[in-house]
């Protein structure tokens, strides 16, 4: 059975949204990490301001935790700037693939609406022949 286009970008709008969804999980597990550093990171803070002198004799191991975790946001940071730009991304494709979608399917309705006359047309004529 042949597809019309409409239906073929359909499909692929379907395929398209799909990946867009995909990029805004892959978003949100981005930021969320980067909110679980941020906690721990304030935690490590709490721990090295702390006048409790446990927390004093592991300072310099805190200090090199909170280095770490620096780096680890830094990072996370810049990959979610990536997954943020993927999200826009896929969403333009989608929007613009949607779009033709739309046009593929008001220009097949337009032939099918000509077509439509051309047969009342064609009957006209033949129900005309008919009667001379």
């Amino acid at each position: 059975m042949a597809q019309n286009r409409s239906d073929k970008l359909k499909r692929l709008v379907t395929v398209q949204r799909h990946l867009e969804k995909m990029a805004e999980i892959d978003l949100a597990t981005t930021t969320s990490q980067r909110r679980e550093i941020a906690e721990t990171m304030d935690a490590v803070v709490d721990a090295i301001n702390s006048l409790n002198p446990v927390h004093r004799t592991f300072s310099r191991h805190y200090s090199g935790h909170y280095n770490k975790l620096q780096q680890q946001d830094q990072m996370l940071s810049n990959v979610q700037q990536m997954h943020e730009m993927r999200v826009v991304r896929e969403r333009t494709k989608g929007d613009r693939m949607e779009d033709r979608m739309k046009e593929a399917r008001e220009a097949e309705d337009r032939v099918a609406a000509d077509d439509s006359i051309y047969d009342l047309i064609d009957q006209h004529l033949a129900y005309k022949g008919e009667q001379s």
